[in-house]
């Protein structure tokens, strides 16, 4: 069950945020799409506490929820991403003190997976990221300096992260030595979001699920 729960920003600030219980001390923050924290975030929250994982999605956005793709564009370019990060760093932290993680991960989607690319190169707190469908730009930092396994998902047909970036990205985890896996599906952007009937895979979501819960049972 989701619950609507409010946590301490790493400055004391409230944050807001989906929360969704699992009896097991393993935990993953979930970044929401550029859209904001919807239902199909909580779709993941639920699934990954229905496999033993407390989630929690911090609403980075604060009760915004974008209607078109025009409202969405506007609200991921004023987001401050440093911002962002810490209160992802905030949310790991309410885990640790409120839920009693041991193990966390971060998982993103889109924009959120840009963010937890980001998010595993700055911050300390997680043990893993998995990432659909996202990546920052150069200026945001080297990737090859993340320190944790990373596992990532992207779509063929991608004019975002087009499959030369992912390429790109893959030459940067190589050059890091970065512990990771990409994976590619013949399908298109955002193939995971089940609210989104025009662009979801029912076939690459599930494989790609079923790769992320085989990753966090090796990582957590």
């Amino acid at each position: 069950m989701i619950q609507n729960i409010t946590f301490a920003s790493i400055d004391q600030r409230s944050c807001r945020g989906f929360l969704a219980k699992s009896p097991t001390k393993r935990a993953v923050v979930v970044i929401q799409e550029w859209w904001g924290l919807n239902d199909n975030i909580r779709l993941a929250c639920e699934r990954l506490a229905s496999m033993g994982y407390t989630a929690l999605a911090p609403d980075l956005y604060h009760g915004v929820l974008a209607k078109n793709a025009d409202e969405a564009r506007e609200q991921m370019q004023k987001l401050d991403f440093s911002r962002a990060v810490e209160e992802i760093r905030a949310a790991a932290l309410h885990l640790k003190k409120n839920e009693g993680a041991t193990s966390i991960a971060v998982l993103g989607f889109c924009m959120g997976g840009a963010l937890t690319l980001l998010t595993a190169l700055r911050a300390t707190e997680f043990q893993a990221a998995v990432c659909f469908y996202g990546i920052p730009p150069k200026s945001a930092g080297d990737l090859a300096g993340i320190r944790i396994p990373v596992q990532a998902h992207f779509a063929t047909t991608d004019d975002w992260c087009t499959p030369e970036s992912v390429e790109t990205l893959e030459a940067d985890f190589s050059r890091g030595k970065v512990p990771s896996e990409v994976h590619r599906y013949g399908a298109q952007h955002a193939f995971a979001n089940e609210k989104r009937p025009e662009v979801y895979d029912a076939e690459a979501a599930a494989q790609a699920w079923k790769r992320v819960f085989e990753f966090l049972s090796k990582t957590l």
